[in-house]
């Protein structure tokens, strides 16, 4: 039975017709799968389903997506985010399953008041230390790499940071989908973090959101921040943090509403 699935212009012409055609007659295409952006079971047979291409510095990979989560798209990634999508994708059959448990960069939503004025600000900390590509180091790599992208160096929170000219923070519907790079040779945004689903964001942080049209990124090393319950108790980590020398910040546009 052929399958319900989109195969959009874009990921045709990154697979070819003669692989697009073959997964529209449901040669190629799984029947059951695990929707790459919500992470529930889905049925190509039964409901309509999105490819996704991914696509990585030297990889690529196809998943598959409910209709109604994603639409069939190409998403650039870097070659580090597409291991760990393999990984989560194949979690019994990965290629990588040998190597080393990739990082996750963990992205948490609160209000920061800076000089009498609450502003939106996503906190991000990955689950473990972030090696530059290539390297054979165990040290973090996280803050030297985020500041050769432009992020500043933070040793107290007292002012907003400068905005950097290229990245954004994509919000839609009041949720919380990824935040944009520029892309290699500027080309079209591509995603540095993108969420696996949606996250719901608080209505004081969207409306404080649509009233500066920016959002202020913080980020830190592994165990820099951790997990906080209250705003209270996130800014005390990011004063902790910037006090030690483990936070750099950038002020992003905000795409969307």
């Amino acid at each position: 039975m052929p399958r319900m699935l989109d195969v959009s212009d874009d990921v045709r012409a990154e697979i070819g017709d003669e692989e697009a055609d073959r997964l529209l007659a449901g040669e190629n295409a799984p029947g059951s799968y695990d929707c790459t952006s919500c992470r529930t079971p889905g049925d190509s047979e039964q409901e309509r389903t999105s490819t996704v291409l991914f696509i990585g510095d030297e990889t690529a990979v196809l998943a598959f997506a409910h209709a109604t989560c994603l639409p069939s798209q190409v998403v650039q990634v870097t070659e580090e985010q597409l291991q760990g999508a393999v990984r989560s994708i194949h979690p019994d059959g990965a290629p990588t399953d040998n190597a080393p448990e990739q990082a996750v960069l963990g992205v948490t939503s609160g209000l920061v008041l800076l000089n009498g004025d609450l502003h939106p600000a996503l906190v991000v900390e990955p689950t473990g230390p972030i090696v530059r590509p290539g390297s054979t180091d165990i040290g973090d790599d996280f803050l030297p790499l985020l500041i050769e992208q432009g992020f500043m160096p933070v040793t107290e929170l007292n002012a907003v940071p400068p905005v950097l000219h290229g990245w954004s923070v994509l919000l839609a519907m009041g949720q919380l989908h990824a935040v944009l790079q520029p892309g290699t040779g500027g080309g079209s945004p591509v995603a540095w973090w993108q969420a696996h689903q949606a996250l719901q964001v608080a209505e004081s942080w969207r409306a404080a959101a649509n009233k500066h049209q920016q959002v202020l990124l913080f980020a830190a090393p592994v165990g820099s921040i951790g997990r906080q319950p209250r705003e209270d108790l996130l800014r005390d980590a990011l004063d902790k943090a910037a006090a030690n020398g483990q936070l750099v910040a950038a002020t992003m546009p905000l795409a969307g509403t």
